[in-house]
């Protein structure tokens, strides 16, 4: 059985394709080769960066050394070496985080990108609904329990007034996650000598990345911040679909939807998938979110075990924040009454 996001059927609820080519094969071999041809570049040799640009794989090579090594890089520096030439400047003072930490980098800056573009359409959206039906009367209700009289407004602000805080931390963080990662062998950059500053310069600029002052192998701090965001935005969705779930149950009728899931059994029934997937998502990504702090705990200069961990959950939490926020967007549109029917 595959994951819930590529299985042939369960991918029609989880899965955003947008978020997956992210994280795809595809694009993680497209950081890696990017970050080899920078460093061939700033080392000065632009024969051998053209070339690692051109180059084709052997993907059955590159999974079975993955599989003896534990990580992909050394076959794939092998088959570079062999196209561009031993004489090449292929990967020379680098190690093999080096190369997949920058991939990573990159497919974590542009899904931060792309939620912040996401961000940017539900809370109009939102704003929307507010405009609607905002003024209408709506129980209060704490503990599940009725309250006192609120407004629709009050009711639409806990899932509204979030979204600008989460683009204001994307913003803030963007700097701590989207770093180039260039150490070599223990993290020190002395295999570049005095070239060291010169080179991670050159990349950081031709990357579109941050240069940090020093290697971040054994400091995850940014990995977890960057899970962190993932986690608090499917959370403020994962409420509003909570209460979405709630609004709409029978003898309660206080939002009406269009669309809407069928019953097998019951022909009557009009489920509230999506706002429940809002909920599914957001505790999917709170589990998660515990394994990458977890895989904070490096030791000494780099692990293989914790560092593996992310490669496991980063991709899994990405496409679950994408997908929530697409379905959150859509599931706004579909609503076509806040409040008690007229």
């Amino acid at each position: 059985m595959t994951d819930a996001f590529d299985h042939p059927w369960l991918g029609g609820l989880f899965a955003d394709p947008d978020m997956a080519g992210l994280w795809s094969p595809e694009a993680q071999l497209a950081g890696m080769r990017a970050f080899e041809a920078a460093f061939s570049r700033a080392l000065g040799d632009e024969g051998a960066a053209r070339a690692i640009e051109d180059m084709a794989f052997d993907m059955d090579d590159l999974r079975a050394g993955n599989g003896q090594d534990g990580v992909v890089v050394p076959r794939l520096v092998r088959q570079m070496k062999a196209q561009a030439g031993d004489a090449a400047a292929v990967h020379k003072g680098a190690t093999s985080q080096d190369v997949i930490d920058t991939a990573t980098t990159i497919a974590m800056r542009d899904t931060l990108a792309l939620i912040d573009a996401r961000l940017a359409v539900l809370e109009e959206a939102l704003r929307e609904l507010d405009c609607r039906f905002g003024a209408r009367p709506l129980m209060g209700r704490t503990r599940m329990q009725a309250a006192t009289e609120i407004t629709v407004a009050d009711r639409i602000a806990p899932w509204l007034l979030p979204l600008a805080d989460h683009r204001a931390r994307i913003a803030q963080a963007r700097p701590r996650v989207a770093r180039l990662q260039l150490g070599g062998a223990s993290g020190d950059r002395r295999d570049l000598g005095d070239k060291a500053d010169t080179v991670a310069a050159d990349m950081a600029a031709a990357l579109g990345l941050e240069n940090p002052p020093r290697a971040w192998h054994a400091i995850r701090d940014g990995v977890a911040e960057f899970a962190g965001i993932l986690s608090l935005v499917s959370g403020t969705l994962g409420k509003m679909g909570q209460d979405i779930a709630l609004m709409a149950q029978q003898g309660i009728g206080e939002i009406a939807l269009s669309g809407g899931g069928t019953s097998s059994a019951m022909a009557h029934k009009q489920n509230p998938v999506i706002a429940e997937l809002l909920v599914t998502l957001a505790r999917f990504n709170a589990t998660q979110l515990a394994g990458i702090h977890q895989a904070m705990i490096h030791e000494q200069e780099r692990s293989g075990a914790a560092w593996a961990l992310e490669w496991m959950i980063l991709p899994g939490m990405a496409q679950a924040t994408g997908r929530a926020l697409s379905t959150a967007i859509t599931l706004a549109g579909q609503v076509t009454r806040i409040g008690a029917p007229e």
